[in-house]
């Protein structure tokens, strides 16, 4: 496609959900999600900084922080727990 095309529908796009307005509840739900994925890294950041002294070193990916956000505390101490007794 003509990149003038594209450009063309996004905008109208942007157009159209400034006058219809956009679905709040799926936008909420997402940018959730994503709080929720960088809080789970941040959390993962500091397990490796604390747990470098004794051997452990979980992966910051898209599964491990998940996971880590959405479990919070008890995740991490699983993804350590993990990482610890079968890796």
């Amino acid at each position: 496609m003509e990149p003038i095309v594209i450009v063309g529908v996004i905008a109208g796009l942007i157009v159209l959900l400034l006058f219809v307005g956009a679905p709040i509840r799926p936008i909420r739900l997402i940018g959730q999600g994503v709080v929720k994925l960088i809080i789970g890294a941040v959390f993962l950041f500091f397990l490796n900084v604390l747990g470098n002294q004794v051997g452990i070193h979980v992966p910051i990916n898209l599964a491990t922080s998940a996971v880590a956000g959405i479990l919070g505390i008890p995740g991490v101490a699983t993804l350590a727990a993990i990482d610890y007794w079968i890796i």
